[in-house]
């Protein structure tokens, strides 16, 4: 009776120790780089849409005398695939609207939290602040 038990506890810590092996890291970064209280507005046109890991990236040139170029950060693609947004979305060239949390230092890039295309299609790319849109 003792041998079963001994096996069986085995048996469980083995189980245990490979489902912590194999469950996938759950990696988070802050998003204090951010001026979360702040939604910034940029219109400009689609340059490129990464659909890359850890994080897609949304790269926009502002419309108007600047033509700044931004580079905005989205979740990653298995993530956005399950809200229901396809890379196809973002084609180069396209008009868009972009809200967005930027960057405290200065640098042109954010957290890109909703897009707006020309039609007035709504596209939510972040959870962070979404609901204030």
């Amino acid at each position: 009776m003792q041998r079963f038990f001994s096996q069986r506890i085995r048996a469980t810590l083995a189980a245990a120790a490979l489902m912590l092996v194999l469950s996938p890291a759950h990696a988070h970064h802050s998003a204090t780089m951010f001026d979360i209280g702040h939604d910034t507005v940029i219109n400009g046109t689609i340059k490129d849409f990464q659909w890359t890991n850890p994080h897609s990236w949304l790269i926009v040139q502002e419309n108007g005398g600047s033509g700044r170029v931004w580079s905005f950060e989205s979740g990653p693609p298995n993530i956005l695939a399950r809200i229901g947004v396809k890379r196809s979305q973002f084609p180069t060239g396209e008009k868009v609207t972009v809200h967005a949390f930027l960057m405290r230092d200065g640098t042109p890039a954010g957290l890109v939290t909703k897009v707006v295309k020309a039609d007035g299609t709504e596209i939510t790319l972040g959870t962070i602040g979404s609901e204030k849109h």
